[in-house]
Parts: structure tokens; sequence; C-alpha cells
């Protein structure tokens, strides 16, 4: 996993903070729907209320795009968070938009990938948060089932779990994040949504999800 822009990452990450869209709570955690233990609750959809955000994010993944991507055919987003975001970058770079459900309709003309990804194409998928990657990687394989290229991922906020950089790298995929996990409790720490004795067990946490809080 890459940074798109440091600076940028600094940026949002505060941002996030600021308006709720990340929770810290190392001393009180939340649970996740998959039984783990967590001193985080992330929720990018906040963005969506707040046009100047939401145009940032989505002019630093089209800069991001131009820079590494610039033929890339077409833009897809993940469902369902990913689609707003995948919509304004593809705007911004005038190219083709669609997305992909978590699975196919069963109805209709069952179709799982929307607004159209043909054979031969590439596109670059906008997520809006990995966790183990498992979700980015089911639309990659929808997408490559298809005949679609697919260099690159790119995600609002990551955790950076070592799971994922896994995955990705065994699928050859290059993962890049606007911010992620380590900018963002640095970031806390430095403007006070953190105390120096919560890092430890923030750390921790990134160390070894499955088992937090017990001492690693």
């Amino acid at each position: 996993m890459k940074l798109i822009n440091p600076a940028f990452a600094e940026e949002l990450a505060l941002t996030l903070l600021k308006i709720n869209a990340v929770l810290l709570r190392p001393n009180e955690p939340f649970v996740w729907s998959s039984g783990w233990n967590s001193p985080i609750y992330c929720d990018n959809r906040l963005t969506l209320t707040y046009p100047i955000i939401r145009k940032r994010i989505a002019s630093e993944f089209a800069r991001h795009i131009k820079d590494t991507n610039p033929n890339v055919d077409v833009i897809t987003g993940t469902a369902t968070a990913g689609i707003p975001h995948a919509a304004w970058v593809a705007d911004i770079l005038d190219k083709p938009m669609a997305y992909v459900r978590s699975k196919a309709k069963n109805y209709g003309m069952g179709n799982q990938i929307e607004g159209g990804v043909r054979k031969g194409q590439s596109t670059i998928v906008i997520e809006d948060l990995v966790s183990t990657g498992s979700s980015a990687i089911s639309v990659v394989d929808a997408l490559q089932f298809v005949g679609a290229t697919v260099p690159q991922v790119n995600s609002i906020f990551t955790y950076g779990f070592d799971v994922a950089n896994t995955l990705f790298e065994e699928k050859g995929i290059e993962m890049y994040a606007l911010t992620d996990y380590s900018t963002l409790i640095q970031v806390a720490l430095e403007n006070g949504y953190v105390n120096q004795s919560d890092i430890e067990l923030l750390n921790q946490w990134r160390k070894n999800p499955e088992k937090w809080p017990k001492k690693i």
C-alpha cells in the first residue's frame, strides 16, 4: 500500500477526525461485525455531507489517476460507499463510470457490474475503506472475470493490515490510499484526540487486530 499524497494524508486524517467520520476509543473499544474489538470506527460516508471535502477527495484521486494511469478506460466504484466518489472522479476525468455489486442481482438481467466494463478495457477501482481487502479483491475478481484489467485500487482510507497488503500483492494489484491508520493516529495525537498513553494500545491493535486488546 502506498499513500497517494503524504501531505494530503495528514490533512484528510484531521478532517475525518473533525467531522467524526473517524472515532477513536482505545479504552472503550467498538465491536465490528467480524467480532473483532476495535479502538477505531470509520464511516467515510459522512464525507458526502460536506461538498468541499468530497471535492478535495475526488480531485486528489483524479490527479493521481492522471499521473499514473491517464489512459484508463473506466472508473469503477464499489457498492455502495465507493459509488459516489467514483462518479465524481469519472466526471473530473471525463471517463465512463461503472460500479460493482457485492453479488449479482437475482432479478432482471442479473448484473453484478452496472454501467458496463467491457472485455479488454482497463479500470481503476475506487473504494471508501480497505480493512482485510477481501471486499475490494472480490470486486477485482468480478472485473477480471469479464476480461477487464485492473491496475489499481484506490481507497479513501486503509487500516494497512498485513492480510490486505498480501492479498493485493498476490493479485498483482497496486493499492493506493488517500490516508491510513498510521497517519491518522499520529495526527490524532498531535491534535489532542488521543493521549500518548493511548498510542501503545492503538499500535497493538494495528499489529494483531484479531486478538486485541490482549497484550502481544
